[in-house]
């Protein structure tokens, strides 16, 4: 276990790595700060730090960058400019910028009412999907995604998953279907009065089809059917035709998040 102690002005600041993937900052008796790492499906290792002074914070980053390999990564709202300097101060820079957008349901107003499937396709809507195609889709489009932009460029907010599992719930999966099998999905995560879109894909032989707009013409119609007005979705800054298809429907950008990194 590695640790150090330092002094905030009140009372001395013990850090030590607790666990694996955990470290605390204690004073007192009292834990006054944790650190903690996850790792992404595409193995990179996100940190995150939870601390009241900012003295703690460097001192528990300090701590846990020595005991970590390089690179690393970290996700802050871009408006917190307190946060983001305490980690350029660590040494992270800017790797990228997502936008957060706000997603209106009404299809009067995405103007998606008349946004159908190409004939050869069926949407097959949220909790519908069979688990093995649709499995076997996710590992074409992450097959593809890989040789092309690389996955580091999806969605940095993607939850920890067992090793080797990439979906873990089905039942939040939307599909577009057909005759031989499943050709594009879209991820709802369930939030409380704003469900979040987490991924939309289709297969790069069924691009320009108007795939990805059914399906967002599926699950928002359904979403605005339960009486929900308004999702979220967030896109990297340089995903262009991600940007243009949300923009297109009425999306509005309300904030961003900047991923940092340290190499």
């Amino acid at each position: 276990m590695n640790s150090f102690t330092s002094d905030t002005g009140e009372h001395p600041v013990a850090v030590a790595r607790v666990a694996e993937r955990q470290w605390h900052a204690v004073a007192d008796d009292r834990v006054v700060g944790r650190g903690d790492t996850s790792r992404r499906p595409d193995g990179r290792i996100f940190v995150s730090i939870d601390a009241w002074h900012g003295a703690v914070f460097d001192q528990l980053a300090e701590a846990m960058l020595a005991d970590l390999p390089k690179p690393l990564y970290t996700l802050v709202d871009e408006t917190d400019l307190d946060l983001t300097s305490h980690w350029e101060q660590a040494g992270f820079t800017t790797g990228r910028r997502e936008w957060e957008y706000l997603v209106p349901t009404d299809p009067q107003v995405t103007g998606l009412g008349s946004a159908p499937p190409p004939s050869d396709v069926t949407i097959v809507g949220l909790g519908e999907a069979q688990e093995g195609p649709l499995r076997e889709l996710d590992r074409v489009i992450r097959d593809e995604v890989e040789a092309t932009v690389g996955w580091q460029e999806m969605p940095a907010e993607v939850l920890p998953l067992p090793e080797g599992v990439t979906v873990l719930d089905p039942s939040k999966y939307a599909v577009a279907a057909q005759s031989d099998g499943y050709v594009g999905l879209l991820r709802v995560a369930p939030v409380i009065r704003q469900p979040r879109i987490g991924l939309i894909a289709v297969r790069s032989d069924q691009h320009r089809r108007g795939i990805a707009r059914a399906l967002l013409a599926h699950v928002l119609g359904s979403l605005h059917s339960r009486g929900i007005e308004t999702a979220s979705a967030e896109v990297n800054e340089s995903n262009e035709a991600a940007m243009a298809l949300f923009e297109g429907i009425g999306a509005r950008r309300v904030s961003s998040n900047l991923e940092l990194v340290l190499r």
